[in-house]
C-alpha cells in the first residue's frame, strides 16, 4: 500500500503535518486539503496540542503548488466544447479551489501557533499553506513565488492579499514577472518572518515538542541574507506604481537599470489577459482582508477555467513543456476591458462566502 499523501503526527505538544508527495515536490491536491482542514480543526480543540507545524517531505521543497495537471483536464474540456463540456462551477477544479481557499482562511485565523517551514521551493498553493501562518520560517534554500501569470492564471490562495500588502510595489513586481524570492526577499515582502539555517530544522522541530513556538524559534533564528529585491526598490516602486500594465511596461523600458530591462522581458512573456486581471486584483486586494481577497480570487479562478490562456499556459509549461505558449489575446493592446471584467463577475449563490 502506498504511503499517505499527507502525514499527521503528534509529538508531545506539537502537531506535525508533513506534505508527503516528494516526487511532485509535495504538490497539493484536493484530498490533501480536506485532510489538513479536518486535522487542523481537531487540533484546534485539543488542549494537548500547543503548536502546529507544517513541513514538506524530501529535499526539494515544502510545496511546488497545486496539482495543475488535474486543473488542465477541466480547463481543456471546457475549451474544447461539445455537449459534454462541464460548466466551470461543476468541475473538480472549482471544488478543489473552494476547499483550498477555506483551508487558507483557516490557517490565517488559526487560534494556535502555526509554524510553516518554508524550506526549498514554495510556490502557489504552497504559499497558501504556509505564508498565512503565524510563524513562517525560511532557510538559505527557500525559493518562494507566485508563478500564475506564466500559466495564464492569476495569483490565488490569498496571494493577491499578500502581494498587495508588500512594501511599495515589490508584490506587483513579483506577481507580474513571476520572480522568485529568496529568504531575505520573502521576509522583507511579508511572506515570512524568520531565517533558520536548514541544518537546524530537525532541532527546531524537536524543540517545538516541549517549548513554545516563540521560544523554540528564537533559539535557532539567525540573521537573514540581504534582500536583493529591497535593494532595487527605487526603480521597482517607480515603475510599478502605474495604473495599467501598458504604463508599467513603458516605465520599465525607460528605467536606467538592467534589472528593469530584464523585468520587462519577463513580464511581456506572460499571458496578457492574466497580467491585466492580476494587476486589477492586486489593486483591489489592498482594501481587503485575507477572507475578502479569497472571495474575489474564487470568482477569478472559476472564470479562468473558461479562458484559452489557462489551458494553453499549463500545456506549454507542464504538459508538453515546449515553453512556447500561444496566448490569446496575443498582446496587451488586444485585451478588452470586458474580458478583464469577466474575471470578477459575481457568482450569486455559488460565491465562496467567507465573512469579509
Amino acid at each position: 500500500m502506498s504511503e499517505a499523501e499527507v502525514l499527521f503526527e503528534v509529538r508531545d505538544a506539537l502537531g506535525l503535518i508533513t506534505l508527503n508527495r516528494p516526487r511532485a515536490i509535495n504538490a497539493l491536491n484536493h484530498s490533501m486539503s480536506l485532510a489538513i482542514t479536518e486535522k487542523l480543526r481537531a487540533w484546534a480543540l485539543d488542549p494537548a496540542i500547543r503548536t502546529v507545524a507544517v513541513v514538506g517531505a524530501g529535499e526539494r521543497g515544502l510545496c511546488a503548488g497545486g496539482d495543475i495537471v488535474a486543473i488542465h483536464r477541466d480547463a481543456k474540456a471546457i475549451n474544447d466544447g461539445g455537449p459534454d463540456a462541464p460548466a466551470p462551477l461543476d468541475t473538480a477544479a472549482a471544488a478543489f479551489w473552494r476547499d483550498e481557499y477555506l483551508l487558507n482562511d483557516l490557517i490565517g485565523s488559526y487560534p494556535k501557533p502555526y509554524v510553516a517551514v518554508m524550506d526549498g521551493i514554495v510556490m502557489g498553493g504552497g504559499v497558501g499553506v504556509s505564508a498565512h501562518g503565524s510563524h513562517r520560517i525560511v532557510t538559505e534554500r527557500s525559493q518562494i513565488g507566485m508563478p500564475e501569470a506564466g500559466i495564464g492564471f492569476v495569483p490565488d490562495v490569498g496571494g493577491t492579499y499578500l502581494l498587495s500588502h508588500t512594501p511599495g510595489e515589490l508584490g506587483t513586481h513579483v506577481a507580474l514577472t513571476t520572480a522568485r524570492m529568496g529568504a531575505g526577499d520573502a521576509i522583507v515582502a511579508g511572506f515570512a518572518d524568520t531565517f533558520v539555517p536548514s541544518d537546524d530544522l530537525p532541532a527546531l522541530l524537536d524543540a517545538l515538542r516541549t517549548s513554545s513556538a516563540d521560544e523554540a524559534i528564537a533559539r535557532f533564528a539567525t540573521a537573514a541574507p540581504e534582500s536583493e529585491l529591497n535593494a532595487q526598490r527605487d526603480w521597482i516602486d517607480t515603475c510599478y506604481a502605474a495604473d495599467t500594465v501598458e504604463q508599467i511596461v513603458e516605465a520599465l523600458r525607460a528605467a536606467d537599470s538592467p534589472e528593469a530591462t530584464k523585468a520587462c522581458e519577463d513580464l511581456l512573456s506572460k499571458s496578457p489577459i492574466a497580467l491585466k486581471a492580476t494587476l486589477r486584483a492586486l489593486r483591489n486586494a489592498r482594501e481587503h482582508t485575507l477572507a475578502g481577497a479569497l472571495n474575489v480570487e474564487f470568482r477569478i479562478t472559476v472564470a479562468a477555467l473558461s479562458t484559452h490562456d489557462l489551458a494553453e499556459g499549463i500545456r506549454a509549461q507542464v504538459i508538453d513543456k515546449d515553453r512556447t505558449p500561444r496566448w490569446s489575446p496575443a498582446t496587451l493592446a488586444d485585451v478588452t476591458d470586458a474580458q478583464v471584467e469577466a474575471y470578477f463577475a459575481p457568482l450569486g449563490e455559488h460565491e465562496l462566502g467567507l465573512p469579509a
